[in-house]
């Protein structure tokens, strides 16, 4: 099948999933192309099958802004008669699904043309905070409806859609996946751990990756670590960057804990660093999915986490990790301090972690469901 993939090239689920995506469907014989205004951050390198198509969206005095949907979309309606897409695949709301049914209207103007299905995933802030604002609300959930099809990547984001936006079509949920190729515990990296964590200052190593957002809620990380710190003589690494970070690293030096706490900006290799750590935290306000929990966990990581939108869908509390009301940062303290001091727990909650990915949230579990559901949707078998 010939797919055209939309998405987001910054940091971010999206733009992750829908890369991923594209490389696992380019490795089961499929032709894939990505477009998108950059080379998407986990693109990687040359990949048979798997092509980047850039947006150039030109500033012209006459504008105050860049006019990308309108650039998009002229990229798609190129692309799309060049090349012949059976599927076009919208990342995010906002503005791909928006950008894609235009292009579709000026294909299906066009006599002769092909015009390939329009299918839209849902990622989560493109409806719970963007796609939800009343500036956008209106011609998100149109887009939505025009699609051919739609996706969510978590039962939780599916209802907040319906909750939020004046939606009628069918939405069908696919959850996020981890190409468990890559994704599982690296050994032999003794001297990353040492340096990361050196044995005569520190015995636990903790991590938090996220683009550092307020939903995120950063410096609840942070007090997170600081009551841990009271019990375990425990390191934390930051990964990632974002609005709230300089708030964050700021807080870190005011309280004492500049040495204790290590923020090492955007990482496109996080599978080394998850490999030596002992605890991951995510005490976020919101998670559509949780694809920074799920990754964690395939690596052997346990997790600590909100009880929120798609994370109980990831996480079975008690037994592959544990999930907390989002303001209870003493039972995240109590649940990390038992993990980071108990070997057995640990180990448990690691080994049901892993299984859980393995058996449910698969590359080769997920990749199937999309392929099926382009199949659906264009109407071969």
């Amino acid at each position: 099948m010939n797919v055209g993939i939309v998405c987001y090239a910054s940091v971010g689920g999206s733009g992750i999933v829908a890369t991923e995506l594209g490389k696992c469907l380019a490795d089961r014989g499929h032709e894939v192309h990505i477009i998108s205004t950059d080379p998407p951050f986990r693109l990687g390198e040359f990949q048979t099958g798997l092509m980047f198509h850039r947006v150039e969206t030109p500033a012209y005095p006459l504008f105050r802004e860049p006019q990308y949907v309108l650039s998009l979309t002229n990229a798609v309606v190129q692309l799309s008669r060049e090349l012949a897409f059976d599927v076009v695949h919208a990342h995010y709301a906002v503005p791909h699904a928006t950008a894609a049914y235009l292009a579709r209207q000026i294909l299906s103007a066009t006599p002769g043309a092909h015009v390939p299905k329009i299918i839209t995933t849902l990622h989560g802030t493109d409806i719970t905070l963007v796609g939800s604002d009343p500036s956008y609300s209106e011609t998100v959930a149109f887009s939505i409806d025009q699609s051919d099809a739609v996706t969510a990547v978590s039962e939780s984001l599916k209802r907040e859609t319906y909750k939020a936006l004046d939606v009628r079509r069918d939405i069908r949920v696919i959850h996020n996946f981890v190409d468990c190729r890559h994704y599982y515990r690296r050994r032999s990296l003794d001297d990353l751990r040492q340096r990361l964590c050196p044995p005569d200052r520190f015995d636990r190593l903790i991590v938090h990756t996220s683009n550092f957002r307020p939903v995120k809620r950063a410096e609840a990380v942070i007090e997170i670590f600081r009551r841990v710190r009271e019990r375990v003589r425990a390191r934390l690494l930051l990964v990632g960057d974002g609005p709230d970070l300089a708030k964050v690293t700021h807080g870190v030096h005011e309280m004492g804990l500049g040495s204790e706490v290590v923020a090492l900006g955007e990482q496109d290799q996080v599978v080394p660093l998850l490999s030596v750590a002992d605890l991951f935290l995510l005490p976020s306000a919101q998670e559509s999915f949780g694809l920074a929990a799920l990754e964690a966990m395939a690596c052997g990581v346990p997790v600590v986490a909100s009880r929120v939108g798609g994370l109980p869908e990831v996480i079975t509390d008690g037994a592959d990790g544990f999930l907390c009301d989002p303001d209870d940062l003493d039972g995240m303290t109590r649940r990390a301090v038992a993990l980071l001091t108990d070997p057995a727990l640990h180990e448990r909650v690691s080994a049901h972690g892993r299984l859980t990915v393995q058996k449910r949230f698969c590359a080769d579990e997920i990749v199937p469901k999309y392929e099926a559901f382009y199949r659906e949707v264009v109407g071969v078998s």
